[in-house]
């Protein structure tokens, strides 16, 4: 334990940080420093994150440092770039919202499509997008597709948020 506590004070981390990473995901301490904490850190690094970035990032969601390299975050990086996000908005998106990477690759890219097709795809946009419940995210992005009404209201009754005599 000592030497990951060690680590994470020399990327940044203090005292009271810590311990409010290890409150919100304590099973930080068993995962391996050479082989999940140091590379994740180093990802991000790579992907254009401060210093200060990563610090920022992985006390706020400590469990960042628990996701895989290959299965998750690197694809969903791809799936950021291929989307015409340049590594520095990515990098930024990353550290004002970690979450952001917490979520589907499915979701992520049906709503990086939706917002590309309302010509709304921007960082901001896709963070905002990102954290709301589906039923909010068909109210506020794909009601004009479905105009109708009927539709959308099917759409959210799937959903459970429309009551079946509406």
């Amino acid at each position: 334990l000592q030497p990951t506590v060690q680590w994470l004070s020399a990327v940044g981390i203090d005292d009271s940080q810590l311990a409010k990473m290890l409150a919100k995901c304590p099973q930080l301490l068993g995962y391996s420093l050479e082989g999940k904490l140091k590379p994740t850190v180093q990802w991000l690094s790579a992907v254009g994150m401060s210093d200060s970035q990563v610090a920022h990032a992985i006390t706020s969601f400590p469990h960042l440092l628990g996701y895989s390299l290959e299965n998750n975050l690197k694809p969903k990086l791809q799936m950021l770039q291929e989307r015409g996000f340049a590594e520095i908005q990515i990098a930024s998106c990353i550290s004002k919202f970690p979450q952001l990477l917490s979520y589907s690759a499915t979701r992520l890219e049906h709503r990086t499509q939706v917002l590309d097709a309302r010509g709304s795809l921007t960082e901001r946009e896709l963070c905002h997008a990102m954290a709301l419940t589906d039923a909010r995210f068909i109210v506020q992005f794909e009601q004009q597709e479905h105009a109708d009404g009927p539709a959308l209201k099917a759409r959210l009754r799937d959903l459970e948020v429309v009551p079946p005599g509406c």
